[in-house]
């Protein structure tokens, strides 16, 4: 038979840690630790608390930031989960001390110091600065689109989310009649009364959640010249509906601004709308505060730096700001990559995106559609009249008219198929019917010409030189973040709380950079 070595688990036995020694210097952890212990004024913190003279001793702000930001950096973010780390890993041991914070602890810490959190943000860069990894050269905006902690089906209108009510009592009033008729055989269907009551008891529940959100809140009205209503959410109101590559969530779009030279975060912020082009002014402004606070420079753009965005960042207004500001910023059009050579037989050698995907429908033009401008009505092909959606001006100053088949007529129509470029859209819940629109007026071409000064600078030898920069600085910032990290939806609810939630990622982000590339002591 084998000889085996022998073990025996009814054993004691005393193992001597030394915390510190556990904290090698290369690693993340001691990174955290040096520069929490040594670089980081952490007296922002002080006033929120109050046992001075009596009350019981609280953890160490060090202590929970240090756990927190490790955490995060592998992808853990549940509080209870941290809790049980603090308890089982000997690096969160090190790093903690010994000391197990509660799970509610935690979490308070990162949902209720989030203008603490933005204050060591500005530490940090304050240290990647002193250490010499801003280069100040280039700087690139994009955004992050993540879900939230709320669900899309809670979204809509006021109108919309009275209608949901209202067909919510319906259903209710319907499975009472039900219940009622199924109490006079008692015997029969016990079971079904069981389900039918939890269906009102939970029909009820929702009805009245809307009906208290309608009775406290205000229209939610969008940005830009319509100012249209834009649809609420009953769980989180500051998050909204945006439509990503993935398909549509209900989130938040982490806007962060990165340095060229080591793809240093020296602003990050989040937003609660789905549309990006509004964002660009205030990141702007804020960047230049930062910087001046910092006293790093007393106005930035002035010494010629460079800033990048996407098309995404582009419109009149925000030519006009860069413009007047006198920021050396590239910022191109949608119609950037169409006016180069360079990609002129893109096309034809790679073939068109989404080639292997199902052709859809181009649907029947325009002037198939029978217009009257003076009453403004509208006729499909099929001979039905649509509805007058908006009437409102472009970009370009043209003046359109834009018109909606209505969703019931489209859905029976015989002609969906050849009409809509996704006939399937009209079966859903949230669906439309064919839109097409019409420019009534024409606008002047005075009315875009600082999008026209825009353009002249990005198709410049020069403008495509630098652009052509943006992508390799934020983008593998973002990779980093969601991929590395682990960041796939963020789990606080409220703007003031997320945004506090993606500055920590992005503190990460910037002690790593740190640890790279810096002077962090051995």
């Amino acid at each position: 038979m084998p000889k085996f070595k022998h073990y025996d688990y009814n054993q004691s036995a005393m193992v001597v840690i030394n915390y510190e020694e556990q904290l090698q210097p290369g690693t993340f952890e001691h990174a955290i630790h040096y520069l929490i212990d040594n670089k980081l004024d952490l007296s922002v913190y002080y006033p929120n608390y109050s046992n001075d003279d009596n009350g019981r001793p609280a953890y160490d702000p060090a202590i929970l930031l240090k756990i927190i930001l490790f955490a995060y950096s592998k992808g853990i973010t549940s509080s209870r989960q941290i809790q049980w780390c603090c308890q089982t890993n000997i690096i969160f041991k090190a790093l903690s001390c010994d000391s197990v914070p509660h799970f509610t602890t935690i979490a308070n810490f990162v949902s209720s110091y989030t203008e603490q959190i933005e204050e060591i943000f500005e530490q940090i860069l304050l240290v990647c600065h002193e250490q010499g990894l801003l280069g100040n050269e280039l700087f690139a905006i994009d955004g992050c689109k993540m879900s939230s902690n709320a669900a899309k089906e809670w979204s809509g209108t006021l109108k919309e989310l009275s209608d949901k009510r209202d067909k919510l009592r319906r259903q209710i009033c319907h499975h009472i009649k039900e219940h009622k008729r199924i109490d006079k055989n008692e015997s029969a269907e016990q079971d079904r009364a069981k389900r039918l009551q939890q269906t009102i008891e939970t029909l009820n529940s929702a009805s009245e959640r809307i009906d208290k959100f309608l009775k406290t809140a205000a229209p939610r009205m969008g940005k830009g010249r319509s100012l249209k209503e834009v649809k609420s959410n009953i769980t989180d109101n500051q998050s909204a509906k945006m439509t990503t590559s993935k398909g549509t969530i209900q989130g938040y779009n982490g806007v962060a601004a990165v340095d060229k030279k080591h793809q240093i975060i020296i602003e990050a912020q989040a937003f609660g709308e789905g549309q990006e082009h509004h964002t660009l002014q205030p990141v702007t402004e804020l960047i230049k505060e930062c910087y001046k606070r910092l006293r790093i420079s007393r106005n930035i753009y002035a010494t010629g730096t460079v800033l990048t965005a996407d098309t995404g960042f582009a419109n009149e207004a925000n030519m006009q700001y860069l413009h007047d500001q006198g920021i050396n910023a590239y910022v191109p059009d949608n119609q950037f990559r169409s006016r180069d050579p360079k990609f002129a037989d893109q096309k034809s050698k790679y073939g068109k995106r989404h080639q292997n995907e199902k052709k859809q429908p181009q649907g029947f033009a325009p002037s198939e559609f029978l217009l009257n401008q003076k009453y403004k009505t509208c006729v499909c092909p099929a001979g039905e009249s649509m509805w007058l959606r908006s009437e409102r001006t472009d970009m370009h100053g043209n003046r359109k008219l834009y018109f909606e088949g209505r969703l019931s007529k489209c859905r029976a129509c015989t002609l969906k198929t050849q009409c809509m470029r996704n006939p399937s859209s009209a079966d859903t819940r949230e669906g439309h019917g064919r839109q097409v629109s019409f420019i009534v007026e024409k606008g002047k071409a005075s009315t875009t010409g600082y999008t026209d000064w825009m353009r002249v600078r990005v198709d410049s030898q020069k403008g495509k030189q630098i652009y052509s920069h943006r992508m390799s600085v934020v983008e593998p910032v973002f990779g980093n973040i969601t991929v590395h990290k682990g960041l796939n939806r963020f789990g606080l609810r409220g703007r003031k709380k997320v945004q506090g939630q993606w500055q920590l990622y992005c503190m990460i982000h910037n002690i790593e950079k740190l640890m790279n590339y810096g002077r962090l002591a051995a």
